[in-house]
């Protein structure tokens, strides 16, 4: 396995990010527990221009703080007052470009996985939503800012995805963003099982 680089998260193209970002694995290392995931969902966050962005239109503020420094960092945020939801930042300093983390195949870890979700035996929705994700992984909001080179990493197996399997649709949960809520910026694997979302986007 190959490590992600940091001169990979120092794009400006956050579509071809959250694209090549499928099939990845997501591993975190924390108390000596390691978990890991492939990237089967992803939906891409275009910054100051996109509606549906923390950072849009310049915004501002102690937690979206993260997104416009560096790339390379995770920027982890809380969903409705109980999800931690995790997202890769892109891009040099100022372009706060952000990639969404929205689903995983468990890969490695699977009893960890299980002891953090109170489960007893392992099922399609383990990693399935951002909020299982974090869950299962360990991720906390404690951790935004942290860099992707350490506890929280991101790896290539030399797993391919072919273009034919690469499903693309509008993103989930964004309608307050208008218009923008319809791009079609929401990337996942087709017939995976732990994708989310409707079963009619599956396709």
């Amino acid at each position: 396995m190959r490590k992600l680089p940091a001169a990979f998260y120092l794009t400006d193209d956050v579509i071809h990010a959250a694209q090549t970002l499928l099939g990845k694995l997501l591993v975190t290392r924390f108390d000596g527990l390691y978990t890991s995931g492939r990237i089967v969902e992803t939906e891409a966050y275009n910054g100051v221009v996109d509606r549906a962005s923390h950072s849009y239109n310049n915004r501002r503020t102690a937690r979206t703080e993260v997104q416009f420094g560096k790339g390379g960092k995770a920027y982890v945020y809380l969903c409705y007052g109980i999800h931690h939801l995790f997202n890769v930042t892109l891009a040099p300093e100022g372009h706060p470009l952000v990639v969404l983390i929205r689903a995983i195949e468990p890969v490695a870890g699977i009893d960890t996985m299980l002891a953090r979700a109170n489960k007893s035996s392992p099922d399609n929705s383990l990693g399935r939503g951002p909020g299982n994700v974090t869950r299962v992984l360990g991720i906390h909001t404690a951790h935004s800012g942290d860099s992707l080179q350490k506890e929280i990493s991101i790896y290539d197996d030399g797993y391919v995805l072919p273009p034919a399997e690469m499903g693309v649709s509008a993103r989930i949960g964004v309608d307050y963003a208008g218009q923008d809520a319809l791009l079609p910026y929401r990337f996942y694997i087709k017939g995976n099982a732990s994708v989310s979302g409707p079963l009619k986007w599956r396709t």
